[in-house]
């Protein structure tokens, strides 16, 4: 067998010094590769993970049920809530009530007078509001007396669909407290038809 030129003697069988460098850079880049891959995957769920704890504890993603806050939500219906401590009336709001969520709409807050009069027409201290989102305007059947002073520390909520809803006009439910708070429904994810900001 001829000696290559230049190989010392007992090295004629290996590679040439290029095809092992090629070796070396293509095993090199395939490490390479496989961490960069392996920090990516790493970060990406680092990143979910916060993400999701941020939207659990700040975001929360609610399915609504039932019919009291027809039109305005519909049952089926995917929205997302912000955390907060501070409302206004007319916003929209989700609350613990007995291992359930209940969403209903902020009529007054604590220390305000409420009243209702036969037609539902809806007074906090003595001004009439305004309730565009309102279909059907109707009084119910309270269980409590108006005019109704909200308690310190609580919101009185009402639904939307005022013939069917239950809320603080019954003694059941009461006016809410802010440890029962879940957030202020601001944004409907699902439907995609009627995919939007809440009023």
């Amino acid at each position: 067998m001829a000696k290559r030129s230049g190989v010392p003697a007992g090295y004629e069988g290996l590679p040439p010094t290029e095809e092992i460098r090629v070796a070396y850079e293509k095993v090199s880049y395939a490490e390479r590769l496989r961490k960069s891959i392996l920090s990516t995957t790493n970060t990406l769920i680092v990143v979910a993970a916060i993400a999701i704890l941020v939207a659990m504890l700040f975001l929360p993603v609610l399915r609504i049920y039932g019919q009291s806050m027809n039109n305005t939500l519909v049952s089926g219906e995917l929205v997302v809530s912000l955390k907060g401590a501070s409302f206004e009336t007319g916003d929209v709001v989700a609350f613990y009530y007995n291992n359930n969520i209940l969403v209903k709409r902020v009529i007054a807050n604590s220390g305000e007078w409420v009243d209702i009069d036969l037609d539902g027409n809806v007074y906090v201290n003595q001004q009439k509001i305004d309730e565009p989102y309102i279909k059907e305007k109707a009084y119910g059947e309270p269980n409590i007396d108006f005019p109704y002073q909200v308690p310190e520390d609580r919101i009185f909520v009402l639904g939307d669909n005022r013939a069917v809803s239950v809320d603080s006009r019954s003694s059941s439910i009461g006016c809410v407290s802010s440890e029962q708070i879940v957030g202020k429904i601001v944004f409907r994810i699902w439907p995609l038809n009627r995919i939007g900001p809440i009023r």
